[in-house]
């Protein structure tokens, strides 16, 4: 794995470094959803993004890795915990009182000249400025090379690793959202590697001969020897052959079509779960889970508000003045609205449980709310005009008094 120092995990995932197990795994969760590679195809800002918030998860996951991490600044697979440990205790990445950086590691650097590795201006140089002072920048280079450095053979295998989860926008008409069905949908999705199943390996395990079954290899940097964990098989001193389909991912990409059922009553924008269905495990680890957002095509007629139906009813003068029983419809058919005596326009009027039976609290059912529009009759006859100048003389009121008062 590569050399990780100067890299702010906790930054990157966006929690403190007091942060729980649970709080990395949410906190990586809710960015992989965000940046995964499928759901922002061709994007290469998202693509870098998302790599960067697995790296940082699978480090600060492991709880062995994150204490390495915690201790030293930065994580190598092939620093071994326990110089790790011995380095903190000893002052490496925590300045001693009264130092101007870290004091010692735990490697040995007998009959080494440090010299060339001293860190500030030339002017701190000759004034005897020491490696520990501002020249750990140089070290750092030093074990980032060797840590960095690969034999050809595929990396020793991590312990179970989870899948991560996919997130699919799922359009549906507005019959299917309110009434429920089911829904069809086809996806791409990691699944285990059917040669392997998700070892990423293949073959019986050989003599590794990187470090012939030693377990360790010696490096060279400058004029220091370092006698450290072989890169090639992880310090087991074993390996085997990456697995020809999968290329040693453990997982092969497949197109799935998958059946779905919609609650009745499901709102635009909710989220459904298929637990298990998003990218495969590696290792053994479990698959990621589905999310489907459901999107929910309008009506000509109806509009829906959470779970509740809104509905515009036109309504002639006569029934909104003398009140009424008139049909409407709904989203069970149609149905009777009582209109009170002296009904204006624009009023609202509800009509209880005859909205959208609600997806998440069963057995009930939103409202539906009737907007009148009171309509104005086209007069062509005189009989009528002689009507309606007979209403206008027995009704003088000024329908415009209260607004002139205001002026």
């Amino acid at each position: 794995m590569p050399s990780t120092q100067s890299k702010d995990y906790y930054g990157v995932l966006g929690v403190k470094k007091t942060a729980t197990a649970e709080d990395i795994r949410k906190a990586f969760r809710k960015l992989a959803r965000k940046y995964h590679p499928d759901v922002n195809p061709g994007d290469k800002k998202a693509e870098e993004k998302f790599k960067e918030i697995s790296e940082a998860n699978d480090i600060l996951s492991d709880e062995k890795k994150r204490k390495v991490y915690d201790q030293l600044g930065f994580y190598s697979d092939q620093i071994d915990p326990a110089q790790a440990e011995a380095a903190a205790r000893g002052g490496y990445g925590r300045p001693r009182s009264g130092s101007a950086g870290p004091q010692e590691v735990p490697f040995d650097f007998e009959g080494f000249d440090f010299s060339n590795f001293e860190g500030g201006s030339a002017a701190q140089r000759q004034a005897g400025s020491t490696a520990a002072g501002g020249g750990w920048g140089g070290f750092r280079d030093i074990f980032s090379g060797i840590f960095n450095q690969q034999s050809g053979g595929r990396q020793p295998q991590r312990g179970p690793q989870p899948g991560t989860d996919l997130e699919y926008t799922v359009n549906v008409d507005f019959w299917t959202a309110v009434r429920g069905g089911t829904a069809r949908l086809q996806i791409l999705r990691q699944e285990t590697c059917p040669t392997c199943h998700g070892k990423a390996s293949s073959g019986a395990p050989m003599q590794c001969p990187e470090c012939h079954g030693t377990g360790h290899v010696t490096q060279m940097g400058g004029r220091m020897k370092f006698n450290i964990q072989c890169p090639r098989c992880g310090g087991s001193g074993r390996i085997q052959e990456s697995c020809p389909t999968c290329h040693g991912d453990g997982t092969v990409q497949r197109a799935e079509t998958i059946e779905f059922r919609i609650k009745a009553g499901t709102r635009d924008g909710q989220r459904i779960r298929l637990a298990g269905k998003g990218n495969a495990g590696v290792n053994g680890g479990p698959a990621g889970d589905l999310y489907l957002i459901i999107r929910s095509g309008p009506h000509p007629i109806f509009n829906r508000v959470a779970d509740n139906i809104e509905v515009s009813v036109p309504v002639r003068v006569d029934e909104a003045a003398l009140g009424a029983k008139i049909d409407v419809p709904t989203i069970d058919g149609r149905a009777q609205l009582r209109i009170p005596p002296g009904t204006q326009s624009g009023q609202k009027l509800r009509m209880r449980e005859k909205g959208v039976p609600s997806a998440s609290n069963e057995g009930h059912r939103g409202d539906q709310i009737v907007t009148v529009e009171i309509t104005v009759p086209q007069v062509r006859d005189e009989r009528s005009k002689e009507i309606l100048r007979e209403f206008a003389h027995l009704n003088p009121d000024d329908p415009r008094a209260a607004l002139w008062s205001k002026v």
